[in-house]
């Protein structure tokens, strides 16, 4: 897709803020707020600095800061999902969070900056997902976390076939009953027909030079969460989470991962 395909998916976004949760909550029936607190549990984050792309209104980046994460930087490229993400946090009164308006695609922190790097639901908009990918485990630290959470393709059969015509008709018309945008949602349910499913991606991931890749089927087959690790290269290693799997939850100076060199 074009520059200005990413720019109309911004501004598509950006207006979408006010009603952005109600219809999440109705596009997931209730479920992906259980979604994001399953993937940073799954993430481990306690002590780690972790990024959340493509934040939106920070759900993630609040379940990741109260799983223990040291300090959560939410990145989005629309400012206004930005501003509502970071009023949810002031309302909360969660500290440790930072917010950093940014492209997915052009990440602006150093490589090896992250013990956990974290997305959900952002994949599918990604104008080049090789390079949204690449980028995350560019800036993961070695021997650190990747969690992306999204939808996949459902399953064949009668709960597939019932879930397609929930995603393409009804939740567009629910969408226009409270206030949303109609087309806004057209989209996000076609924008599943040219995403891999969540075998192919899990080989992508792979690809990438990433290991321990895993996928976990969620809400029927219809949500899938890919975990996967950057490997260290030998004798060298992040501390961080050879503790955390030992059992021994980092404290004091541990709290900032250093490696062996």
């Amino acid at each position: 897709m074009s520059v200005n395909r990413a720019a109309e998916i911004r501004r598509m976004f950006d207006g979408l803020v006010p009603r952005y949760d109600l219809l999440n909550r109705l596009m997931s029936l209730g479920k992906d707020v259980r979604w994001r607190r399953w993937t940073a549990a799954a993430l481990a984050p306690r002590g780690a600095l972790t990024l959340d792309v493509g934040t939106g209104t920070g759900d993630l980046a609040l379940a990741l800061r109260r799983q223990g994460a040291r300090l959560v930087i939410g990145l989005d490229f629309a400012p206004q999902m930005l501003a509502e993400a970071r009023r949810k946090a002031e309302a909360r009164g969660l500290d440790g969070i930072a917010w950093a308006l940014g492209d997915a695609l052009h990440l602006p922190f150093p490589d090896d900056t992250f013990d956990c790097v974290v997305s959900a639901f952002v994949l599918r908009n990604l104008v080049d997902l090789p390079a949204g990918l690449a980028e995350m485990a560019r800036v993961l630290r070695p021997g650190g976390r990747l969690a992306c959470l999204d939808m996949t393709h459902p399953p064949e059969g009668p709960f597939g076939h019932l879930y397609r015509f929930y995603l393409r008709r009804l939740v567009p018309l629910l969408a226009g009953l409270v206030g949303g945008d109609m087309s806004a949602y057209h989209y996000l349910a076609d924008s599943l027909q040219d995403f891999p499913n969540a075998q192919t991606l899990a080989a992508l991931l792979e690809s990438l030079g990433l290991t321990d890749v895993q996928v976990r089927l969620l809400g029927g087959g219809v949500v899938a969460l890919h975990l996967a690790r950057k490997p260290s290269p030998r004798g060298h290693g992040c501390d961080y989470l050879a503790r955390r799997e030992r059992g021994r939850e980092p404290s004091g100076d541990d709290m900032r991962p250093r490696c062996r060199f």
